[in-house]
């Protein structure tokens, strides 16, 4: 099955951070998954980091691209279908980089791994 990583759930992840949901390690760890990291999660990281919110050892390009390798994390660009999906979303989440993912969440038809309560109003499937 194929699912896509929230912004959070990467981080999460590649920290080791004990946040990480038994259910979304098991899902993430399971080698028949395809796990998804969105082009829009990297956007986000790379804008937090630039800013000072998030500090990121050697900069964003070499640890997205580290531990995308490490964990055979599949990126998702962000195409036009995926673009124009939004502007039929409801209004639930203001944050651009989450409505993204939802949109292509509902394009590509994949549960998103996430803690966000937000993103879970949308009609799609969330994993936590």
């Amino acid at each position: 099955m194929r699912f896509l990583l929230d912004t959070h759930s990467f981080l999460w992840w590649v920290h080791g951070d004990n946040r990480v949901s038994d259910t979304a390690r098991e899902t993430i760890s399971d080698e028949g998954n395809e796990i998804f990291f969105s082009v829009a999660s990297a956007w986000e990281i790379v804008i937090k980091a630039g800013l000072g919110k998030l500090d990121i050892p050697r900069g964003p390009e070499r640890f997205i691209a580290r531990h995308t390798e490490l964990n055979d994390f599949r990126v998702l660009p962000i195409n036009l279908p995926h673009a124009f999906r939004v502007y039929d979303l409801p209004d639930h989440h203001r944050d651009p980089f989450d409505r993204i993912l939802v949109a292509q969440a509902q394009t590509e038809d994949m549960p998103i791994l996430t803690i966000d309560p937000e993103i879970a109003r949308y009609p799609i499937e969330t994993i936590w």
